[in-house]
């Protein structure tokens, strides 16, 4: 008889296991996250290459914009990575305990940074 086929294999189940579609769905948003913060970093680093490809006919404002974007979107992604395991990490013991709480404030702060990296880049392009 296998292990699946055992009487007893119920109670060696886990916490885990009881809520694995709500850890699989949790799973999957983590990782959409990680993958949001990976375009926030190429989006960073896409306007550093533009930057320095047309580096002599930039103004010295359109520069500095451009210095300012690249390093805010990547250290954007970067926070974004590290929210998004903090909020990850959370919601592993709230699903356990049937007490999840959505990430409001998670959402909100990485949405703002954005809107001004957005702003940025809008100014960028009017400037240059």
């Amino acid at each position: 008889m296998t292990n699946r086929e055992s009487p007893d294999h119920d109670s060696k189940s886990t916490i885990d296991s009881k809520y694995i579609q709500q850890h699989l769905a949790s799973e999957r948003t983590f990782l959409a996250w990680i993958r949001t913060a990976i375009a926030i970093i190429g989006v960073g680093f896409l306007v550093t290459n533009l930057h320095f490809t047309m580096a002599d006919k930039l103004s010295p404002i359109g520069d500095l914009l451009a210095n300012i974007i690249g390093l805010s979107s990547v250290c954007l992604g970067i926070l974004t990575i590290i929210m998004a395991l903090a909020a990850y990490i959370r919601k592993i013991d709230a699903i356990n305990t049937q007490s999840f709480r959505t990430s409001r404030v998670t959402i909100i702060t990485l949405a703002v940074f954005v809107i001004i990296i957005a702003l940025i880049f809008g100014t960028y392009f009017l400037i240059v």
